[in-house]
């Protein structure tokens, strides 16, 4: 190693001792406060009792992630029609108050709640198989103009460097669509054919990562691009099950 290989390492460990000192420092002159209830955060913006509340989905089916009853492992409609994907892994339920948390990150701009359900998901169980790389779902470029930022995007960086997984971000949008939020589900799968595009080479085994899953159909249509594009293995991960 040369000098300046040397001299680089050591600047980049006292930088991140001084990020780290400024960091503890502001703590102490700003304390983290609840982005839900004000309470104290204790190191970050969500109380242990908000914490608490957050609808952990134990039990899931282990292709869709939907809540089942612990004795079972499919739901009824994977056992009629599994999905195009292999596994879902999906840690919490889509329900109060993750769903006031998701509402101010995804259309209000609140990067702070973003960063904590991030964080939230780095701290929950990983799946019992990682894939070689994670794909975020992608917006189209004209609604990534309006929001600014991609969701499921800023949600996947923080996991890939928790996971130690790469981040893929070779799916696009071919063509703008009516926001899922305003179609039921036949209306939703109809509104995504052939919504989506791969460019550039594609692991053998990803996971497609979004937000919310609803009806799946985001999923289905990401996980079917990224079939006819080489990948032999798609899993489907989501913060939250509706």
């Amino acid at each position: 190693m040369g000098k300046g290989e040397v001299w680089k390492g050591r600047a980049i460990v006292s930088t991140n001792i001084i990020i780290r000192r400024f960091t503890a420092v502001l703590d102490r002159l700003i304390p983290a406060r609840c982005l839900l209830c004000d309470a104290p955060g204790d190191g970050m913006d969500l109380c242990m009792a908000c914490l608490a509340d957050m609808g952990a989905n134990h039990h899931a089916c282990r292709r869709c992630g939907l809540p089942v009853p612990p004795s079972l492992s499919l739901c009824s409609g994977c056992v009629r029609q599994p999905p195009p994907w292999s596994g879902a892994w999906v840690p919490f339920r889509y329900a109060w108050p993750l769903d006031l948390l998701e509402a101010r990150f995804k259309f209000h701009g609140d990067l702070a709640c973003g960063r904590v359900l991030a964080w939230m998901w780095c701290a929950a169980e990983p799946p019992p198989q990682l894939p070689d790389a994670i794909v975020p779902v992608p917006l189209h470029r004209s609604r990534l103009r309006t929001r600014g930022y991609n969701q499921a995007l800023e949600l996947a960086r923080p996991l890939a460097r928790h996971l130690g997984l790469p981040l893929v971000p070779c799916l696009g949008r071919s063509r703008r669509t009516v926001a899922q939020t305003e179609l039921d589900a036949q209306a939703r799968r109809g509104n995504l054919r052939d919504a989506f595009s791969v460019a550039g080479p594609v692991p053998a085994h990803v996971a497609v990562l979004d937000d919310v899953m609803t009806t799946g159909a985001t999923m289905e249509a990401c996980t079917r691009a990224l079939l006819a594009a080489g990948a032999t293995t798609v899993d489907a991960w989501a913060l939250a099950r509706a």
